[in-house]
């Protein structure tokens, strides 16, 4: 794509998540000759493009987010089944992740109308890449809910998820978390906790969620966007006289095959090494 060539459809920009430095040429020829800008937050948008020498001109420039989506949805859809070329940013990273662009493209897409991306800054990869914990298999689980009950069940569904488990947070309850995270994940488990990612007062802190919970529940105060990474669970001691146990409990009670089943899945062990362990057992006994 050249720039002053921009092809009709809705095309979701990648802005920076602190150094403005990190927009990429595309988002900037994007932004430069798109027909129609689309922001979360106006003055977000037009302090970067003051920072990059992009002009608006006659240019419109309109509000989108979670409060005003639902009305401002037809006027884009009705720009771009007329053929325009419509730039859509967040207030800062990847539209679509953590943000009130989903319900727009998804608009788009029911209409069969094109959708682009032009892919760049996200808070989700930064963290990834400064955390320390495995990349080959990960799990973004966005922000937990504000309640403490609320949260540690939401915690709680991503517990036996074998990988590295990435969370947004507010900096305000940041500490809460950590401390839930101990509860539900385990206070060893280790983890990553970032804060302010590509910006002047940029830090990361690992170790394990005991240690960051109690050096960030120590800090008068917290500020700044926070991604919490979480490395996968740590591997089980698996002890026989635990399996043989489990296996004689859930014998009294179901077949050999269910039985297995159960307690395989429970050790995260080979279903077919317990079987043979479980027949074993319900021939001595």
């Amino acid at each position: 794509m050249h720039a002053g060539k921009i092809a009709a459809g809705l095309h979701l920009v990648a802005t920076p998540i602190g150094a403005a430095r990190d927009i990429t040429l595309r988002a900037l020829d994007i932004l430069g000759n798109a027909d129609m800008l689309a922001a979360e937050d106006t003055r977000n948008t037009r302090r970067l493009l003051d920072i990059h020498g992009v002009m608006l001109g006659d240019r419109r420039l309109l509000a989108y987010h979670d409060h005003n989506g639902a009305q401002m949805r037809p006027q884009l859809l009705r720009a771009l089944q007329e053929g325009a070329s419509v730039a859509y940013v967040s207030d800062a990273g990847t539209p679509m992740v953590a943000d009130p662009g989903f319900d727009l493209a998804r608009a788009v897409i029911s209409k069969d109308l094109p959708v682009f991306a032009a892919p760049g800054a996200s808070a989700l990869l930064a963290a990834l890449c400064v955390a320390g914990q495995p990349t080959d298999r990960f799990f973004f689980a966005g922000f937990a809910p504000n309640k403490t009950s609320a949260r540690k069940k939401f915690f709680a569904e991503f517990s036996q998820i074998g990988a590295t488990l990435v969370f947004y947070e507010s900096p305000k309850r940041a500490a809460a978390s950590l401390r839930d995270m101990c509860e539900i994940f385990g206070a060893e488990r280790p983890a990553a906790f970032c804060r302010e990612l590509t910006k002047k007062f940029e830090e990361t802190c690992r170790g394990t969620l005991a240690e960051l919970a109690e050096e960030i529940s120590g800090r008068d105060s917290v500020k700044g966007e926070v991604v919490i990474v979480l490395g996968p669970p740590l591997e089980k001691e698996v002890v026989q006289e635990d399996v043989d146990e489990a296996l004689r409990a859930a014998l009294s009670r179901l077949r050999v095959k269910d039985a297995a089943s159960e307690v395989a899945e429970a050790f995260g062990m080979a279903r077919k090494e317990i079987y043979q362990r479980a027949l074993e057992l319900k021939e001595d006994s």
